[in-house]
């Protein structure tokens, strides 16, 4: 599975805005948002974590089941 790219991150105030191929995914405040940017701080560049925050894992099988007879009404 090729690792995951395309997220960026911006600090605010008091929270954290993720952006996956500049639109914005996730919004992180309070712990969490501080939680991350330990982490972040410790890890290094931080794309898989951001994936990971997001949600946005990559399984490879989109186009497999997009074609399957069970979803050719979507």
């Amino acid at each position: 599975m090729p690792d995951p790219h395309g997220f960026t991150y911006e600090e605010r105030q008091s929270e954290v805005l993720i952006f996956h191929h500049g639109a914005r995914a996730v919004v992180l405040r309070g712990r969490k948002a501080a939680d991350f940017l330990s982490e972040v701080a410790a890890h290094g560049d931080g794309q898989l974590l951001m994936a990971r925050v997001t949600g946005n894992y990559k399984r490879g099988n989109e186009r497999a089941a997009r074609d399957h007879p069970r979803n050719s009404g979507r």
